[in-house]
């Protein structure tokens, strides 16, 4: 394995924990504010796009190089 493979699964890995922690934060913030459903649906839609468009970028890096 060499040290660029390395950084690349170590980047996806770290992003997607992130991606689950800041999706737990944002769990407690929408449950302690009392947010309602339609409070919380905007607070995970929001926070949604971005994680599309890490997503989306992975994807078109993927189509690119083929």
């Amino acid at each position: 394995m060499t040290i660029a493979e390395f950084e690349e699964i170590s980047l996806y890995l770290c992003i997607g924990g992130l991606i689950l922690y800041m999706l737990f934060i944002l769990y407690k913030l929408a449950e302690e504010s009392k947010a309602g459903k339609y409070g919380t649906f905007v607070i995970f839609f929001s926070l949604g796009l971005g994680f599309v468009g890490f997503a989306a970028k992975s994807i078109i890096k993927m189509f690119i190089e083929n």
